[in-house]
């Protein structure tokens, strides 16, 4: 077994219990996972099984109520709201289902934004949009605004979005969930290919032929990893 330092992502008997008018529900119970730089990653599991909940642990969008995540070595388990939200502008590019554009603004300034926040130059801005729209073949878009280009067009936009900041992590949450089948695997295709440049990427998904793209599947039931296997290529 390697030290945690050596894995990007290590979570060490991670749970989480979210306390409602209810009672306690334990969404996560006694976690432990490592990821390293390079791999291609998905994790599957029916509604309510807690893949949600871990993809926010790992996204440092939320807490674990017990437990250890290190991310590059560094334990960020017990950071303030600032200090996660530096992780997540710096570390991680996040992909969503629903996009999460601004409608009525151009696709490069969508895919400017991190770098706003980053206080980024303006010049400096635009040059890394355009070289990430290029990567993902929307470059010819990037005037046009987000909300007159397709799904399939602007999934490739919040692509290029998450890879701004170059971070370590690229995670998608059911990235292909809005799209048909045709247009989930060219979306597919760009991940794998940012995969292949070296890129670390974590797939959230329910959807088997999207976990064919990843060289590992994680599968999650009732808060408990019940399996972790590669998958043939």
């Amino acid at each position: 077994m390697r030290s945690s330092g050596s894995h990007l992502i290590n979570l060490e008997h991670v749970g989480k219990t979210y306390v409602t008018p209810a009672g306690r529900h334990e969404a996560l119970s006694d976690v432990s996972l490592q990821i390293d730089t390079g791999e291609f990653v998905t994790i599957m599991g029916p509604s309510g099984s807690g893949k949600s909940t871990l993809m926010h642990i790992l996204g440092a969008l939320d807490y674990p109520t017990v437990g250890i995540y290190r991310l590059k070595g560094k334990d960020i388990s017990s950071y303030n709201d600032n200090q996660l939200a530096q992780v997540r502008n710096k570390e991680i590019g996040f992909v969503f289902q629903s996009f999460n554009l601004l409608p009525r603004t151009t696709v490069l300034k969508n895919v400017e934004r991190p770098m706003v926040y980053a206080g980024i130059g303006p010049e400096k801005r635009t040059i890394r949009a355009m070289e990430a729209l290029t990567k993902v073949g929307i470059v010819d878009k990037a005037h046009n605004l987000s909300n007159h280009i397709s799904g399939g067009q602007i999934q490739r936009v919040a692509i290029a979005r998450a890879l701004v900041m170059n971070p370590s992590l690229i995670l998608a949450d059911e990235p292909t969930g809005n799209l048909d089948s045709k247009t989930s695997h060219e979306i597919m295709e760009v991940l794998a290919k940012m995969n292949a440049s070296g890129r670390t990427i974590v797939v959230i998904t329910h959807e088997n032929n999207v976990a064919l793209y990843a060289r590992r599947k994680i599968r999650i039931i009732d808060g408990h990893i019940v399996s972790d296997t590669s998958n043939v290529k």
